[in-house]
């Protein structure tokens, strides 16, 4: 008897083994990330800071000939830009070691357009060395940016230029430790300096850069980083089409291999495409990317902030956040308050998982195995995941917190070792004994999360409605997170008065018009505010139920333009560039090509300093002006020219354009569009204003 019992034993535990044996991983589907793109992206979020010769200029790009001499950060301290990264939680930080005027923030022997020219440190300064330096101190990973255009170098557009600008990528791949990403920007040809040529060249970068030379250099000198690259060959991370912080709701990791990259693809990838290319979501805690003084009170809010958090890695994406360096070499404190209020934002929304510690129920779990149970997708752990059958892409998985519950997050994340599947999925609460649909998406890759308002309930159901296979889902968040009060819009129209917006729900706007900080105290907003002269207008709103106020909005305007008339010109709709709203635009047709003239009359005479000018705001639109002349006159006869130039990176970050020149009495200014993003024949404008003295 005891015999067969042990023989019992024996094949029950043959039995158990033998059914775990069947019991496979799934198969991976489709291009899955590299040991590097996974490093990268569990990084989530780090740093980029810019600081050029243009920082001394007040440029947005520099054209190569700004003279050595003006770089001299005197109180330069990477340490300080180290600290604010780390205290916002970033994990990195990308420095732009050249931008494309060709400075370099290193003593490069190949080029004498360098710090070791430049008085900061009497030429013994190494910008790179300390910012690797602050960065080993900080526990953060370095990064390197490096403009393959180079406006200041003789050798630009020649094939001798291939081998400076590799040595230079050599110089910063060997001399400052482990790099995590190399980042080429896409920009290149035009107009500059060029070693006193002063002319503009061209290339093709499709072919120019010998990019797949350039990438076994990189991987042979820095096998573990990762490269972004905007200029004309897949690297592996993808740029979203945008530097305004966002990426598409549905976002595939995934792009064809090869071939042109539309925007639409940049902005959502490809369903089924055979490359793994990530995407990386860059833009600046300011308007622009390189310091300028105007800017001071422009730097987002926390609420924005957050929004680009949600919009970037709640959606299966990074965020890069740029930080301007300011000339003495700090980042500013309106920046720097900025960002550890962001940070601790964060980090206080996703503290408490109120999905740990409860029960979880699936409808399909793979093999009925303990291994892929449904308790694998709130364990905390990263490597395992609850898995369905092969042949079951439609599933369901329900937490119970065993009482009422208050949340208004949900965060979910695939285990992408295995490739992207989900494509459509629902979240639904249990209130009052049914269920009702809070919240639904499309694709979830490496992290998504999505925002509701606040619902109590005992159970929470995710339902997954289509998946391209199995689904593996390794880790479920459920939060209770901080809902932030935007500050509110504000806009002056041409007759003058200013209004006062936000896309929040039942604030009430306080506001002040001397430049004082508004309170409840201030005056309330009801109606359309009347203002004819200069003003300066700050408001907030504020939330009576919760109490709660948000963020100061700052915004200064100058003469009212309700006198304004547009000379020559007899369609209407030409006057939307001068109603304070931005999403209007209109498009000058002249029935000619370039250049095309727009005549303003002022009504009366000023002194003018500058004139602003906002392209269209629609993504990708035509007839944005990249080239430009602008005239002044008292009579619309005699003009004189007083600013010429380009509105540098306006494709990718048209924002408002601000050019100033010395005082000048004018009743009519002339706006003479050059050029324009599309290279054919149409201006386009969304605002058009002046500054004066």
């Amino acid at each position: 008897m005891r015999k067969y019992f042990f023989y019992g034993i024996i094949l029950s535990v043959c039995s158990i083994g033998f059914n775990n044996a069947q019991i496979k991983v799934p198969a991976s589907c489709g291009p899955v990330p590299t040991e590097n793109q996974m490093r990268w992206q569990e990084m989530e979020s780090y740093a980029f800071v810019h600081f050029s010769l243009n920082t001394y200029t007040d440029q947005s790009w520099g054209f190569g000939n700004e003279d050595v001499k003006l770089f001299n950060p005197e109180k330069s301290d990477c340490r300080q830009w180290a600290r604010i990264c780390k205290e916002a939680g970033m994990k990195g930080i990308i420095i732009t070691a050249k931008h494309h005027c060709g400075f370099c923030l290193w003593p490069s022997k190949y080029t004498e357009y360098s710090v070791k020219n430049a008085p900061w440190k009497n030429g013994k300064g190494d910008m790179v060395r300390e910012m690797a330096d602050a960065c080993k101190e900080y526990g953060l990973k370095l990064g390197i940016y490096l403009s393959p255009w180079d406006r200041n170098s003789p050798e630009y557009g020649k094939p001798e230029y291939i081998t400076y600008f590799r040595n230079q990528l050599t110089e910063l791949l060997t001399n400052y430790g482990p790099i995590f990403e190399v980042w080429f920007d896409g920009a290149n040809g035009g107009n500059g300096y060029y070693g006193g040529a002063n002319e503009t060249r061209t290339i093709d970068r499709t072919t120019y850069y010998d990019w797949k030379n350039t990438y076994k250099l990189i991987h042979k000198l820095q096998p573990n980083c990762v490269i972004w690259n905007d200029g004309g060959d897949r690297g592996d991370l993808r740029w979203v089409g945008t530097e305004e912080g966002y990426v598409g709701e549905t976002n595939w990791s995934l792009l064809d291999a090869t071939g042109e990259v539309p925007w639409n693809m940049l902005h959502y990838g490809v369903e089924n495409g055979n490359a793994w290319v990530p995407a990386e979501v860059n833009t600046s805690i300011r308007p622009e990317w390189f310091y300028h003084p105007s800017e001071d009170n422009k730097v987002k809010t926390v609420p924005q902030l957050m929004d680009l958090y949600y919009n970037s890695i709640g959606r299966n994406g990074s965020l890069l956040l740029n930080f301007p360096i300011m000339p003495n070499g700090l980042i500013h404190q309106n920046d720097e308050k900025t960002a550890d209020e962001f940070g601790q934002a964060v980090k206080e929304s996703f503290s408490v998982n109120l999905a740990e510690k409860t029960k979880a129920k699936a409808s399909n779990v793979r093999g009925n195995s303990k291994e892929f149970g449904a308790d694998k997708a709130i364990d905390g752990k990263k490597d395992s995941y609850w898995a369905t059958d092969d042949n079951v892409t439609k599933a369901s998985l329900t937490i119970d917190f065993g009482k009422p519950t208050l949340f208004n997050r949900f965060l979910i994340q695939e285990y992408i070792r295995l490739g992207q599947r989900v494509k459509a999925f629902t979240v639904e609460a249990f209130v009052d004994g049914n269920w009702k649909e809070v919240a639904k998406a499309t694709t979830i890759g490496y992290k998504r999360i999505l925002r509701f308002p606040s619902v109590k309930a005992t159970k929470v159901r995710f339902n997954i409605t289509d998946s391209k296979s199995c689904p593996v889902i390794s880790n479920i968040g459920i939060y209770n997170a901080q809902v932030f009060l935007h500050a509110p819009s504000i806009a002056r129209n041409q007759a003058g008065e200013i209004s006062i917006s936000t896309d929040d729900i039942g604030p009430i706007f306080y506001y002040t018009l001397d430049g004082s900080e508004p309170t409840m105290n201030s005056k309330k907003y009801t109606n359309p505010v009347p203002t004819q002269e200069k003003v300066e207008v700050k408001a907030i709103a504020y939330d009576p139920t919760s109490g709660k106020s948000s963020p100061v909005n700052l915004e200064k305007f100058d003469i009212c333009r309700k006198d304004w008339k547009i000379v020559g010109i007899s369609d209407e709709k030409a006057y939307t560039i001068l109603d304070g709203n931005s999403s209007t635009v209109w498009h000058q047709r002249d029935g000619k090509k370039m250049p095309i003239e727009l005549v303003i009359d002022l009504g009366n005479e000023y002194n003018l300093c500058g004139f602003k000018y906002l392209p269209d705001q629609n993504k990708w639109s035509f007839g944005i002006i990249t080239h430009y002349q602008f005239y002044v006159s008292a009579d619309n006869e005699e003009w004189k020219l007083v600013s010429e130039g380009e509105f540098s990176n306006i494709k990718n970050n048209p924002l408002w354009q601000i050019k100033q020149f010395a005082s000048e009495k004018a009743r009519f200014i002339k706006i003479i569009a050059l050029k324009n993003t599309y290279g054919d024949d149409v201006a386009g404008y969304a605002e058009v204003d002046v500054m004066t003295n």
